[in-house]
C-alpha cells in the first residue's frame, strides 16, 4: 500500500511501497506537482521499475519547465536501487540521517 500526502510546505511525501500496483495512483499525484518539488521518502519501503518510471517521467517534465524533483530521506536501500539503475544522475538525492 502506498500513502502519498502534500506536506504544508508543497513537499510530497511517500509512505509504503511504491509498485505497479500503486503506479497509476501515484502518477496522478505527482502530475499535479509543479515546479521544484521536494519528496520525503523517510516512509517509502520499496520502489519497483514502475515506480522509478513514475519519477522519471515526472523528473523530465519538471526539467522541461526549470523544475526538479529533490528526493530526501533516502535509505541505504533505495539509495542501491537508484544507484544500481543510474537514476542516482538523474535527481538530486539525500540520503537519510
Amino acid at each position: 500500500m502506498l500513502s502519498i500526502e502534500i506536506g504544508p510546505d508543497g513537499t510530497i511525501v511517500l509512505a509504503g511501497r511504491l509498485d505497479a500496483s500503486q503506479a497509476e495512483s501515484a502518477q496522478s499525484a505527482f502530475d499535479r506537482a509543479a515546479g521544484q518539488v521536494t519528496v520525503d521518502c523517510r516512509a517509502l519501503d520499496y520502489l519497483s521499475s514502475a515506480g522509478l518510471g513514475v519519477l522519471l517521467k515526472t523528473q523530465k517534465r519538471l526539467l522541461a519547465g526549470n523544475g526538479g524533483l529533490r528526493l530526501t530521506g533516502v535509505n541505504r536501500s533505495l539509495q542501491d536501487i537508484f544507484a544500481y539503475s543510474g537514476f542516482d544522475k538523474i535527481f538530486q538525492i539525500v540520503p537519510a540521517t
